[in-house]
């Protein structure tokens, strides 16, 4: 990118292609070790802040390109947007999994054997997008109809409570009768008019529930993006003229983990060694608690080992209840032992305090970005948005002193009250959009545009744990010390990072031509 001034110190300069690129994560870590990156991104706010951050953006649905259109690109990266799988039970997540893990199978199959011909791996492929496109299509019939059921029910459900009311119903009364759907006073129920509203809400509940169940069935889009990186990788692998990808980097939710390892088995097949990890945030420097499901790959001869963890993990007195409870299912078949991961030489560092990240970015910020003027704040907790163990009323807490809670959209709604009260700060009782992001480990100076910008900060790849993933993977030949002292560089550049002076163009499809990762 145009904006970096330093020398890369990598090994190569690799140039990267990111699905699904968000407002930059990914992007602002290759940047600090001196990759070159071009994100896809189909959000207009995540792009808005692309732009001011420099990165190189082509804006629209990561459907609409594809591998070939960027023959030059040498690394894939991305974290696919996909519903909630999980590992667990018969519900929707469940069939969502299996449609998934079928779909990858059949890819699958149409690699196996070096010797097929490309335009049947393509008619696998077609087949699955066309089978995806009509689960859409027809979703999007369902969901009208069921838009209308819903508004007919609310009419419905007002004149009923109109008749209950004139037939001296009290209030809790009207509730109760909506619930179960039988008036509660003998005169109502002998009034015709009301029987006939009553049989019209017990059909169209009826429908709703139909309509639920086949929108569960359909799936929704985020099915066919969640395959999106696996396509892109057969077609540079298998595509006549286009050469495999050197290395690829994907990452999601916890609940993903079984579709990357039903990934290894297809990449295996092309060639490459994988590793999939899951990922404690905090272990990697990030002043937040938070898992992430890892597929590593590199093409070629070379294992892949664990990623070793440089920072202890957090682990208080008792794991908050929801730290517990997310994905609890999930986590007993996919969570890694930790005497299997691999371990550094020497003592671990600590975990990384909230307070520790942010008296940290306020100092940085005197230095580069003056303007900004971020709270010192006495001693805190941060109360979540998000209640616990399944109560809305149980809110997560967190003191100043231990790494945050999973940075979520909703991050701007958790309330900050003095340590060890219920009483808010009479100032800055949120935090700033900035401090936000410095709990992902975005730098200060990061220049967040657009709108929902807590959902983008939310929703980031946190960019301390791409580099460490990035330098993993992409330069394998570093000795332990130069990989330590080649993090420890990015590190410090990562901290004072600062946007160009000039935005960088959004492009759409149509600006392709002449683009370095084309060859137009």
């Amino acid at each position: 990118m145009s904006h970096v001034t330093h020398t890369p110190s990598s090994p190569a300069v690799f140039r990267i292609v990111d699905l699904f690129a968000g407002p930059g994560g990914l992007d602002v870590a290759a940047d600090v070790l001196g990759y070159r990156v071009t994100g896809i991104e189909w959000d207009d706010n995540a792009c808005e802040t692309r732009a001011a951050a420099g990165m190189d953006t082509f804006a629209g649905d990561v459907r609409e390109y594809s591998a070939a259109l960027f023959p030059h690109a040498q690394v894939l990266t991305g974290g696919p947007p996909c519903q909630t799988f999980t590992v667990a039970g018969h519900g929707a997540g469940r069939r969502a999994l299996d449609d998934v893990l079928e779909y990858i199978a059949r890819l699958h199959d149409a690699v196996r054997s070096d010797k097929t011909p490309w335009n049947e791996v393509d008619r696998v492929w077609s087949g699955i997008s066309e089978e995806l496109q009509s689960k859409a299509l027809e979703a999007d019939a369902v969901k009208t109809e069921k838009r209308e059921v819903e508004a007919a029910r609310s009419v419905t459900r007002k004149a009923v409570r109109k008749n209950l009311a004139g037939h001296g119903c009290s209030t809790e009364e009207i509730k109760i009768a909506l619930k179960t759907l039988e008036a509660p006073l003998a005169p109502a129920r002998r009034d015709a008019d009301l029987k006939s509203l009553f049989d019209d809400l017990v059909s169209l509940e009826k429908s709703l529930d139909a309509h639920r169940v086949r929108l569960e069935e359909l799936g929704d889009e985020r099915t066919g993006l969640v395959l999106q990186p696996l396509w892109w990788v057969i077609e540079r692998s298998r595509r006549p003229g286009l050469v495999p990808y050197e290395a690829v980097v994907l990452e999601q939710v916890p609940a993903v983990m079984p579709v990357w390892v039903e990934y290894e088995k297809v990449l295996a097949t092309l060639g490459y060694r994988t590793r999939t990890q899951m990922m404690h945030t905090e272990a990697f420097g990030v002043p937040q608690t938070r898992r992430r499901a890892v597929l590593m790959a590199r093409l070629g001869e070379i294992d892949i080992p664990k990623l070793d963890e440089p920072h202890e993990r957090y682990r208080p007195g008792g794991a908050p209840a929801a730290s517990r409870d997310a994905d609890r299912a999930d986590a007993r078949l996919w969570e890694v032992d930790e005497k299997s991961v691999g371990r550094r030489k020497g003592p671990k560092d600590s975990w990384v305090s909230m307070e520790a990240a942010l008296k940290k970015a306020r100092d940085i910020a005197r230095e580069i970005v003056p303007d900004l003027d971020l709270p010192d704040r006495p001693a805190f907790t941060v109360v979540s948005n998000y209640g616990t163990g399944g109560d809305p009323g149980a809110r997560g807490r967190r003191d100043h002193d231990d790494p945050s809670a999973t940075v979520t959209g909703k991050v701007s709604r958790n309330r900050l009250v003095h340590k060890g009260t219920d009483t808010d700060l009479p100032l800055f009782s949120r935090f700033e959009l900035a401090e936000a992001g410095v709990l992902q480990t975005f730098p200060v100076a990061y220049p967040w545009r657009g709108r929902d910008r807590s959902q983008q900060i939310g929703n980031a790849v946190p960019p301390r744990l791409a580099l460490h993933v990035l330098r993993h993977v992409l330069e394998p030949e570093l000795s332990e010390k130069e990989a330590d002292a080649r993090l420890e560089q990015a590190v410090a550049k990562l901290e004072n990072w600062r946007p160009p002076s000039e935005p960088a163009r959004i492009r759409r499809r149509e600006d392709l031509e002449g683009h370095p990762l084309t060859g137009g």
